[in-house]
């Protein structure tokens, strides 16, 4: 019988490392430090919510009604798989500021656009 992959030491609750990998077939052992992905440390739920996404393509209105939640759910529980995986969800209204620079010194926008990209309107 094969269990889940747990991701966290219970002990310390420390990252663990898978260390051997076994061939059902011919019993081949390979021993070794191999990392999990980042997908691995999602639990049950967040893999089902990444299936059903996935499923539908990323159309939050067809995950909506598969898993029968609001419009807000879905952006919640999206926003937390990310920050799961360790990403960071860059806000609208944030600029990079250099690149707006950049474009201002290359000539690409105006100063009036470039003010008015760094204040988000």
């Amino acid at each position: 019988m094969a269990y889940k992959v747990i991701t966290n030491c219970p002990v310390c609750s420390e990252t663990l490392k898978i260390t051997k990998l076994q061939c059902t077939h011919c019993h081949t052992t390979i021993e070794n430090e191999f990392e999990l992905s980042k997908l691995a440390s999602l639990s049950s739920d967040q893999l089902h919510f990444v299936e059903v996404f996935l499923t539908c393509r990323g159309n939050i209105k067809e995950v909506e009604k598969e898993l029968g939640v609001s419009y807000p759910t879905v952006r919640g529980k999206l926003t937390d798989i990310i920050s799961s995986l360790g990403y960071v969800e860059k806000k609208k209204n944030e600029v990079d500021e250099k690149k707006v620079v950049s474009m201002l010194e290359n000539g690409e926008i105006t100063a009036e656009e470039a003010i008015k990209l760094l204040k988000g309107e």
